[in-house]
């Protein structure tokens, strides 16, 4: 989408049922344009733009819309920024975010090694098709919001949302509220503590201006006599082999070395919580202190509970912020009016006396980044080394299923599966399994991060002999699915109505019981033939697609949701899974219903075409009333995938019979 290229993300079911031969079905899009002017000024990064949009768009709300944007300002922005804005699509909400195709484009191409006769027919073809960006174009958009670049600010993102942005001198104040009033200290691990600094493998540590920008801040503070605060865990995890290799030339990578910040490997780290353990110390004074520590990455997603157990706070920045936070090791110190340290020779040294000028960091560019080292990069991309070369596999088209892997078993989808197109579900006398809040992500549904060994998914893996410092991930394990289910809505910072007081995957069966965990009621409704539903409020399944929250509840025996609102991808994913979802009618919620969870739900049956249904609530008296809610499946495509009990059976039929 930065250089033109129309694309979007689609949840894995989606994806499984495209390499299948099934298209992608949607409505057809608004789009939103952005009429981009001014120019970034001194020390504002791509990064601190990418969160200013974020904000911008999410309180516009442009979720299952296009963003396209346009405008004169467009000739300041290069390809690595437009490239960093695209990426940030899911949290603003939107199905993408594109951009025309004009010189910067042509520079791009040039600049990542495509032959000359390419780049001319991209040009040429461009401007055939009018799709090359002209000055003063005003093209027609179903709405228009103004972006002044000189107006974006240095800031972060945070505590616990893409969309919080914060300007960097105002996070002492946030964090101040966050931690009320609890005792602190910038020398010494406390509340307000940086505990993990990470560049980390995204879009962010592909942008050369934001990498060069955060060697430089290394090297000048390393000047100084500066250094990454002991308690700090720093990381850097470059975005491809051709950002090392720069670092490398320009020398910048031993100052980020100087500073901790090594190279951990290439791909997800810290941002989908591998970041790996603390020390045993600072783990054990968090713990015994109950500190409120953060985490400062340049990732996109900083949602709870994602980036490591012991964290409450999470703050996405530009990566040379991450490397002076690092520095600093508090969340409440001012960068912009108080000094990060002191030098070795007793001078205060402050952000601004480490911060490299845009001229400095765009002559480095300029001097080293080169058409060859990507052709070297990508030469023999697909090689791998020599540990990939000599890895056993089985020969055969049918996969080898090992009983007693923990890694990947055969999931239970297609278990008394017939050819037969079966009856719609009836939803009768349901339960309610979690009654859930606003902007409940898919991390928040299926973590992807830390197995707690306590947890239902760890007590499994325990069970099997796999000892605690093999548990990996739950990203890891996403092949097995007695893993996965026993992981949905584990996340630890989930909050249950059904279980007020609590935080994790608890909820209650009765109201006068005891909290249990989520997959231990779900197991025993499935015993009793009970159906589940979930109810949830506003933005629910905001973030990354993660297919195993639409796969978890649905074998955890979860009809349908109800909730206010859906993010795009999860809504489709829970169609593709089997699961109904439902939408309350425009000012009604959970709240406003007076539902407390313990009550029997029913939902009338619906046909295919349905636009509306009428759920049924009965209480323990018996006594009972409905509410209307809009069915949420959107096209033909998805009514045939519903009708099938999900995506992968209505491939199955057609397959067989065929």
């Amino acid at each position: 989408n930065g250089i033109g290229c129309l694309g979007w993300g689609v949840g894995g079911i989606e994806a499984e049922a495209a390499m299948l031969g099934q298209p992608i079905t949607m409505l057809l899009p608004d789009v939103i344009g952005i009429k981009v002017s001014g120019q970034l000024r001194e020390g504002v990064t791509a990064t601190d733009l990418v969160l200013t949009v974020t904000e911008i768009t999410r309180n516009y709300g442009v979720v299952g819309k296009f963003v396209e944007f346009f405008g004169d300002g467009l000739k300041n922005l290069p390809v690595a920024d437009r490239a960093t804005l695209s990426n940030m699509a899911p949290e603003f909400g939107s199905t993408c975010a594109i951009f025309p195709i004009d010189e910067e484009t042509i520079r791009y191409l040039k600049l990542s090694g495509r032959s000359a006769s390419h780049v001319e027919l991209v040009e040429k073809y461009s401007k055939a098709q009018s799709l090359w960006r002209k000055d003063g174009q005003e093209p027609n958009y179903t709405d228009v919001i103004d972006l002044d670049l000189s107006a974006v600010e240095p800031c972060l993102s945070g505590p616990k949302r893409p969309q919080d942005r914060i300007n960097l001198n105002q996070v002492p104040e946030v964090v101040k509220q966050e931690i009320n009033g609890a005792d602190n200290s910038i020398d010494e691990i406390s509340n307000g503590s940086v505990l993990i600094a990470a560049i980390t493998s995204c879009t962010n540590t592909s942008n050369p201006a934001v990498m060069i920008a955060a060697g430089l801040v290394a090297r000048n503070a390393r000047s100084r006599g500066l250094q990454s605060r002991p308690w700090v865990k720093t990381s850097l995890a470059p975005g491809s082999k051709v950002v090392t290799k720069y670092l490398e030339e320009t020398g910048l990578l031993e100052d980020l070395e100087n500073m901790g910040f090594n190279i951990v490997g290439y791909g997800c780290t810290t941002c989908i919580g591998n970041s790996g353990p603390l020390n045993p110390d600072i783990a054990k004074a968090v713990n015994e202190k109950q500190l409120f520590t953060s985490s400062v990455l340049s990732g996109n997603r900083n949602f709870e509970g994602r980036i490591h157990p012991l964290i409450k706070h999470n703050f996405l920045a530009s990566p040379p912020l991450v490397v002076a936070y690092a520095i600093a090791g508090s969340m409440l110190i001012n960068l912009e009016k108080e000094p990060l340290g002191i030098s070795d020779d007793g001078e205060e040294i402050y952000l601004k006396d480490i911060w490299p000028s845009k001229q400095e960091i765009d002559n480095l560019i300029a001097s080293t980044i080169n058409p060859e080292m990507f052709r070297k990069a990508y030469e023999d991309l697909l090689k791998g080394d020599s540990v990939w070369q000599q890895l056993e596999i089985p020969t055969g088209e049918i996969y080898e299923w090992d009983n007693d892997s923990t890694y990947i078993k055969k999931p239970p989808y297609f278990n008394s599966m017939t050819l037969d197109l079966p009856k719609m579900n009836k939803i009768s006398s349901a339960r309610v399994l979690a009654l859930l809040g606003d902007s409940v992500t898919t991390d928040h549904i299926s973590p992807a991060g830390n197995i707690d060994p306590k947890s239902p998914a760890g007590q499994y893996l325990l069970e099997r002999g796999v000892e605690r410092k093999s548990f990996n991930s739950y990203g890891s394990r996403r092949g097995n699915h007695e893993v996965m289910m026993r992981g949905t809505f584990a996340n630890i910072r989930l909050r249950n109505k059904l279980a007020p007081g609590t935080e994790g995957g608890w909820t209650k069966m009765e109201d006068d019981q005891e909290p249990i965990s989520i997959f231990e009621a779900a197991q025993q409704f499935q015993k009793s033939n009970t159906d589940l539903i979930v109810i949830a409020g506003k933005e629910y399944g905001t973030g990354s697609s993660r297919d195993w929250a639409a796969k978890g509840v649905s074998l955890l025996g979860v009809k349908a949701v109800i909730a206010e609102s859906y993010e795009r991808i999860h809504r489709s994913n829970l169609i593709g899974m089997g699961v109904l979802p439902l939408e309350f009618m425009p000012n009604v919620n959970a709240e406003s219903l007076s539902i407390n969870g313990f009550e029997l739900f029913s939902v009338e049956d619906i046909k295919p075409g349905d636009k509306t249904a009428n759920v049924i609530i009965s209480n323990k008296d018996n006594k009972s009333h409905s509410f209307e809610v809009t069915v949420r499946i959107d096209t033909p495509k998805e009514w045939e995938y519903f009708q099938h009990g999900g995506i992968l059976q209505y491939v199955i039929r057609g397959l067989v019979s065929a």
